[in-house]
């Protein structure tokens, strides 16, 4: 009997308003991990994980700065692939953005991405979930 691979994935944001957030603790219940933000004392990826999943929103038409300076602290060798999420209310900017600053740093990018504009409710809650249960 052949033994189980089971895909290693982690969640990271950053959310000023608490609706990234969201968003990241339904992908993390889909991928049965934690969402972590950026800022916290445990948000490195020390060990290598086959999907990380990344997401953020636009603050003056960018990416906020503690997002950007975690990204660019990555190493590429502990990131197979990055997955993007968003919640700006504003655009989708932020996806193309986010994605941006993970391939400056070698790693591959999802072309799939999540994206809900503002406070996700319910529903959209119960398919960032679903949509992270799709990469495992």
């Amino acid at each position: 009997m052949k033994g189980a691979f089971i895909m290693k994935s982690a969640v990271r944001y950053y959310s000023r308003s608490g609706n990234t957030r969201l968003v990241a603790e339904a992908i993390a219940k889909g991928t049965g991990t934690q969402a972590v933000s950026v800022d916290a004392a445990d948000a490195e990826v020390r060990e290598p994980v086959d999907v990380l999943f990344i997401g953020g929103a636009l603050y003056a038409y960018g990416i906020d700065t503690n997002l950007k300076e975690y990204i660019r602290s990555l190493k590429k060798e502990n990131v197979a692939k990055a997955v993007v999420f968003s919640t700006s209310w504003v655009s989708k900017h932020a996806l193309d953005l986010i994605r941006e600053e993970l391939k400056k740093q070698g790693i591959r990018v999802s072309e799939e991405t999540l994206y809900f504009r503002g406070k996700p409710n319910e529903k959209q809650q119960a398919e960032a979930e679903k949509f992270a249960k799709k990469f495992l």
